[in-house]
């Protein structure tokens, strides 16, 4: 059955992808044209627009083509994440144990923080999230605690693009927000006063890699009548210390100054 949500040409692109991985060598025009049953003029056009991305190499030489260093990129980026979530998953128990809220694990994609794991606390009252849901990354503590200890140029660049109002506490300013992110630097982690959801309160770490450079978040959240300020501030401690031995499992040396990066 025909899938009317196809796109034709990312399906060819994959299929030359997917007969490069199998064939094992490099290939000619004609031979992937061969291959997956298409026109070796199409090939050539989709071949030249894989190569400009770098998901396949030509050889100057024989004019043959193989799979590009991209896709290892983004393997790698896939491992990565996976080894983090497995690596991350017993903090997160303990965080959610010693909280009796839900607790997060997040990355940054495109601007956006998107939830790659999470453990429910067992009871009655449930939050909605869900794994792989995107939210904004200005409006979540999550979010707020990954822009903190980016580089300034991919901060201007997120918020460049706007940050719209979710609920009456959501920062809207921008100058209002660097400030804010000036402060989750020096306490090391950040607060979302139902910025995000009414009646909903989170507190967020930062993760960092062996480089120093921050690659993901994770909160605990709950009922904004449970995570009272002082609450929040007694979870900010615990949230502050996972923060540096996630981060030393990765490899992470803080500098001198404790600081990866600042604005």
């Amino acid at each position: 059955m025909k899938d009317e949500n196809l796109v034709q040409a990312v399906d060819r692109a994959l299929a030359i992808l997917e007969t490069l991985k199998a064939a094992g060598e490099a290939l000619g025009v004609t031979e992937l044209g061969a291959r997956v049953g298409l026109h070796k003029s199409t090939v050539y056009r989709l071949l030249a627009t894989l190569a400009r991305h770098g998901y396949v190499e030509q050889d100057p030489a024989t004019e043959r083509y193989s799979l590009g260093l991209k896709l290892v990129e983004l393997g790698t980026a896939v491992l990565e994440r996976l080894e983090l979530r497995d690596l991350a998953r017993p903090y997160l128990k303990r965080l959610m144990e010693a909280s009796q809220e839900v607790a997060h694990l997040v990355v940054l994609q495109d601007g956006e923080v998107v939830y790659i794991d999470k453990v429910e606390c067992p009871g009655p009252v449930k939050m909605y999230s869900q794994l792989g849901r995107r939210a904004p990354a200005h409006a979540t503590a999550v979010g707020k605690v990954l822009l903190a200890f980016l580089p300034k140029a991919q901060v201007d660049a997120i918020l460049a693009r706007g940050l719209p109002r979710l609920t009456p506490h959501t920062i809207t300013d921008p100058e209002r927000l660097r400030r804010e992110l000036r402060l989750i630097r020096e306490r090391g982690y950040a607060l979302d006063n139902e910025e995000n959801e009414l009646g909903i309160r989170c507190v967020a770490g930062p993760i960092f890699n062996h480089t120093g450079q921050v690659v993901a978040a994770f909160s605990i959240s709950g009922l904004a009548l449970r995570l009272l300020p002082a609450k929040l501030e007694e979870l900010g401690g615990l949230v502050r210390e996972t923060s540096r031995e996630i981060s030393a499992r990765l490899g992470y040396q803080p500098a001198a100054t404790g600081v990866p990066c600042a604005l």
